[in-house]
């Protein structure tokens, strides 16, 4: 493995300096499915996401909201990995819009990205926070606030993310397997045990799925799956990426859906259908470990509250890993600093990248310290939505930028299936899923009036016109560099395209 000062799209040579600039490493379709489920954090979605969708969103049909989730995601996933086939470039969803739909989208989208893939990092970095102060002081430890807990995390992380991605890769696999054993451990004793009222699938029932609020609902399933799309982020350290990309990317959807969908129907079925909303309207924080207590016994509940844990850092690590590839390939554009570029002439990794976005997530943190934010109910709950709501518009535009270039530009390379039929009724359900989520987004962040109904305040149209800005900023970016520096623009299609 050599790290080069080669642009992308050159051949790679042997120079092993301290600025080299691509990315190398042979990772398989298993380890690139660790760092994008990692990611989605599967016992963090079931112990913390899945009771919020349960009290917040529609009750006992909240499982369902997985599988449709999964649905639409596969549609979208189809177009995403064709794409990955025919476009030989790192970055994911700038790279594709790029060349789909010109440069300009291109850059909108990479800095939507990064909003998005930064925001659901630090509402963990909240959560995880959290959770270290409560569980460390009940066991006696200091009593210290969540910010100083979440900073250690962020320096644990920057050590890792400093270091060659096979390294993370690792950590996240070991992590990953048992986050999925014990909530599999969890699902099985409940369906030996009967649950609570016995076994059904009222979680499916039509009259369940569209009862409450079920946008909320298809938030917090949306957010669950937030990373498997990042598979085509890995390609430069991918081995044979053009067959180990989009084979990632379908375990990942699929695996991701099935899990979730399951996970969350043992939990309906461990309390049962007339009593889950109230005991998730109780202690949702603590809902699952609860229901482990009951099911697996005390040692099942030690286990799961260290897993919880360790998911979330899972989690961070694994977005910490994104990010600083997208910054990466956006120095490459040349739309980000040089220096971001640098890959360590031992390691192999963005370190620069890395260490510039360890710094980002510590400010951000002791931002939401100083403000005196709630971890959970506002750094949590408030960022995850934001992240949400443009993950939903970012594969919109991805799938509007599949359709048009292989129309245009390579008709006949792939089936009309792969290049328009799927990414198009992919585009339906993510535009549908965006409306929805939009519709309820006052309600997740408590602007409602006063009999509940949802209603755009302050924050909400904050917290929104954020997500609108900042791809316009980038768009501008685009226009700012073709009138001034048109070199400078023609060197982005190396990395966006168009």
């Amino acid at each position: 493995m050599t790290a080069t000062n080669q642009s992308p799209g050159v051949s790679a040579g042997t120079d092993r300096t301290p600025h080299g600039r691509t990315l190398t490493g042979s990772l398989g379709v298993t380890a690139i499915v660790f760092m994008v489920v990692a990611a989605a954090s599967p016992l963090t979605v079931v112990g913390g996401a899945a009771p919020l969708g349960i009290l917040l969103g529609n009750g006992v049909g909240f499982p369902a909201m997985y599988a449709i989730s999964a649905v639409v995601l596969l549609l979208f996933s189809v177009g995403l990995a064709t794409m990955a086939k025919h476009v030989p470039r790192p970055g994911a969803f700038f790279t594709f819009v790029g060349y789909g739909l010109g440069r300009p989208m291109g850059l909108a989208t990479a800095y939507l990205a990064l909003l998005t893939y930064t925001t659901i990092q630090v509402s963990v970095y909240g959560y995880l926070g959290y959770i270290l102060e409560v569980t460390i002081a009940g066991l006696g430890g200091l009593d210290l606030p969540w910010y100083l807990y979440a900073l250690a995390m962020i320096g644990a992380v920057g050590i890792l993310g400093y270091r060659h991605i096979e390294l993370s890769s690792k950590v996240l696999g070991v992590l990953l397997v048992g986050e999925i054993l014990i909530v599999l451990a969890l699902v099985a004793a409940v369906v030996f045990s009967g649950g609570a009222e016995g076994l059904s699938l009222a979680p499916f029932e039509p009259a369940n799925v569209v009862s409450g609020a079920p946008g909320v609902g298809l938030m917090f399933a949306i957010a669950a799956f937030i990373g498997f799309e990042a598979t085509a982020i890995f390609r430069d350290e991918a081995k044979d990426p053009s067959r180990t990309i989009p084979i990632a990317t379908y375990v990942a959807v699929i695996g991701i859906g099935i899990f979730y969908t399951l996970a969350t129907w043992g939990l309906v079925m461990a309390w049962g259908p007339s009593e889950v909303v109230d005991v998730a309207a109780q202690d949702p924080g603590a809902m699952v470990i609860i229901t482990t207590l009951n099911y697996l016994g005390p040692i099942g509940e030690i286990v799961i509250n260290i897993l919880l844990i360790t998911s979330m850092f899972a989690c961070v690590l694994s977005f910490h890993n994104v990010i600083t590839r997208y910054q990466h390939s956006m120095s490459a554009a040349g739309v980000l600093p040089h220096r971001l570029g640098d890959v360590h002439h031992k390691h192999l990794s963005p370190y620069t990248s890395s260490l510039v976005q360890t710094i980002t997530a510590g400010v951000f943190v002791i931002a939401f310290a100083v403000l005196g934010l709630d971890p959970v109910l506002q750094v949590f709950t408030w960022f995850a939505g934001v992240a949400t709501l443009a993950i939903a518009i970012l594969m919109a535009i991805t799938s509007i930028a599949v359709i048009v270039y292989f129309t245009r530009k390579r008709r006949g390379v792939a089936s009309l299936w792969h290049t328009v039929i799927a990414p198009a009724l992919g585009l339906v359900g993510l535009v549908g899923s965006a409306v929805v989520i939009t519709a309820y987004f006052p309600m997740l962040v408590g602007d409602v009036d006063a009999t509940g109904v949802p209603t755009f305040g302050a924050l909400s149209l904050s917290l929104i016109a954020v997500i609108l800005l900042v791809p316009v900023a980038g768009y501008v970016q685009a226009l700012l560099l073709k009138a001034r520096d048109p070199q400078a623009y023609e060197r982005i299609t190396a990395a966006i395209g168009g």
